[in-house]
């Protein structure tokens, strides 16, 4: 079924928000399993391990999914290398788990534009008064730079929100299929030049061996959450909530993902949680609330009025 024959409404269902509010929890909090990880795995080579148990063994029980393999080898390089793997390497050494959590939702910008430059999606007063709230909230967070967040850091995790875009563009163009296949065949797409980058940069064979064999069990369990949890439900079950909905509608639910990120940065790592963070936390949530639940709130006001 073509994508564009899917029912999209300009308002998620119960059901449907709930599964974004899940998503985003799990992303949200996986800023730290992140982070304790790195201490153990090379960026790169963390991030290629990610990706190979999202393919293994899922993909000799799935079969390919009914997409290109020019659109699941876009989907895959941009999500392993452009979104996380570059993202891994910013918060190794560049930028605090907490405010990288934040950065990274620019994909809602890249995410709505693509889809209006692409599907010829129009963005509604309502959603762009939302989007631009919850973007000030972003840009209070940036603008409070300290000695664990560098300019480079910023940076890379822009980009990787651009690449987020991407991979999100290149999902809901895929149409209707079954995600959960989409997602682990993508995988297959982002472990070579992930791997390559390891190689090349992060110490070569013996070294990353070293590293393999040497990793905690908690390292390994961290990978294990990144590959199941994070990547095979929490994007598969992203990608389908995209193919069935606006961009504008669903695109902004990640800007609760920094919520999360900074709470659970601050409860397990000890990161600062100053008044300017909870500022700029209430412009995220006011402007997804707006985005989510301002056409039913017009509708009741305008019953009354």
């Amino acid at each position: 079924m073509n994508s564009s024959k899917i029912h999209r409404s300009s308002q998620l269902p119960a059901s449907h928000l709930l599964l974004a509010l899940v998503i985003v929890a799990v992303w949200g909090t996986n800023f730290v399993v992140i982070k304790n990880c790195l201490a153990s795995f090379p960026p790169f080579y963390f991030a290629a391990l990610r990706y190979l148990f999202a393919l293994l063994p899922l993909v000799f029980f799935l079969p390919r999914p009914k997409a290109s393999w020019g659109n699941l080898c876009i989907y895959g390089l941009a999500t392993g290398v452009g979104q996380f793997g570059i993202m891994y390497y910013a918060v190794n050494s560049q930028i605090s788990p907490g405010l990288a959590s934040l950065v990274v939702q620019t994909q809602v910008f890249f995410t709505i534009g693509f889809a209006m430059l692409f599907t010829k999606e129009r963005l509604q007063r309502y959603q762009a008064v939302a989007v631009a709230v919850a973007m000030t909230g972003l840009g209070v967070i940036a603008l409070h730079t300290d000695a664990t967040t560098t300019f480079l850091g910023l940076a890379l995790v822009v980009f990787a929100g651009f690449s987020w875009g991407i991979s999100n563009t290149a999902s809901r163009q895929a149409g209707s299929i079954n995600m959960l296949s989409y997602v682990v065949w993508g995988s297959a797409f982002s472990i070579p030049p992930l791997l390559f980058i390891a190689l090349l940069f992060e110490g070569g064979p013996a070294h990353l061996w070293d590293v393999t064999l040497s990793a905690s069990v908690g390292a390994w369990i961290g990978v294990l959450w990144q590959a199941w949890a994070n990547t095979v439900f929490g994007y598969a079950a992203w990608a389908w909530l995209l193919s069935r909905h606006p961009a504008a509608v669903v695109a902004p639910a990640p800007l609760l993902v920094p919520i999360f990120g900074m709470g659970a940065s601050t409860f397990f790592l000890d990161e600062p949680l100053p008044a300017w963070k909870v500022m700029a936390a209430t412009l995220v949530i006011t402007g997804l609330v707006v985005n989510l639940f301002w056409p039913a709130l017009k509708g009741r006001i305008r019953q009354y009025f």
